[in-house]
């Protein structure tokens, strides 16, 4: 058992408002991984290796083999942000038998005293793509932060758009709500809500039974709600890779 981490066990939703109603929801599951206790998963579950569950570093991050600790310590740098050596935890949806896709990764970065620092999300594209947010914390508590759009995701949503986040630290229960604004009117909501459970071989085994393949059936969620938005003629925006203008 890991006394640093945990499971959360509820549902995602999406509300889009315009230009058409559009509403879906899912049930699912993330783990809330302590980047310094991976020695001390359950054995379903792996840190680098193939398992029934598994978290690899090179699915976060920047994709590479550097402890992932190390390199979000890297980024709060970058962002000026003084973090002060802290936990940090990542909540995501770990490999299930071998497959990963994580629409979002959240890392909570916290001070050494416990205070909040920063909450950086990842969001990951089905292109292959990757974009981290990394925006201060302020003050204790539940976290409202906000930042400019700057990575393609969806093709039925401009880039010229403003994230607004709201999240409270992980504790019984976590919720993540997400905005998506354009020129002060909300387009688009999306919210992760989770009950926590103890990280276990039990709990595990329980949740591979009862929402089997979680990544791969997300991936093919997106694409089933892609074509329900494309038969109600939304418009398509082409795909703008990373570092093209």
């Amino acid at each position: 058992m890991n006394s640093g981490s945990a499971i959360y066990v509820g549902s995602v939703m999406h509300r889009r408002l315009v230009p058409k109603l559009h509403r879906f929801r899912y049930r699912g599951f993330w783990i809330l991984f302590d980047l310094a206790e991976l020695e001390r998963l359950p054995s379903l579950l792996s840190h680098n290796r193939f398992n029934l569950f598994s978290l690899l570093d090179r699915d976060h991050g920047d994709g590479s083999a550097q402890p992932l600790r190390d390199q979000v310590a890297v980024q709060l740098c970058s962002a000026g942000i003084s973090w002060t050596g802290g936990r940090i935890r990542l909540l995501c949806m770990p490999r299930s038998l071998g497959h990963c896709f994580n629409p979002i990764s959240i890392y909570f970065c916290d001070h050494a005293d416990g205070s909040p620092a920063a909450i950086v999300y990842q969001v990951h594209n089905t292109f292959g793509e990757r974009h981290s947010y990394v925006l201060p914390a302020r003050g204790q508590g539940r976290q409202f932060q906000a930042c400019d759009k700057a990575f393609y995701v969806s093709p039925f949503m401009d880039m010229a758009l403003r994230y607004e986040f709201a999240v409270n630290q992980p504790a019984d229960s976590l919720a993540v709500a997400i905005r998506l604004r354009q020129h002060g009117a909300t387009l688009l909501v999306a919210a992760l809500a989770g009950e926590r459970r103890v990280l276990s071989n039990a709990a595990l085994l329980r949740l591979f039974l009862s929402i089997p393949a979680q990544t791969l059936t997300t991936v093919g969620a997106i694409h089933w709600q892609a074509l329900r938005l494309w038969l109600k003629r939304l418009k398509v925006r082409r795909h703008v890779p990373i570092g093209s203008a």
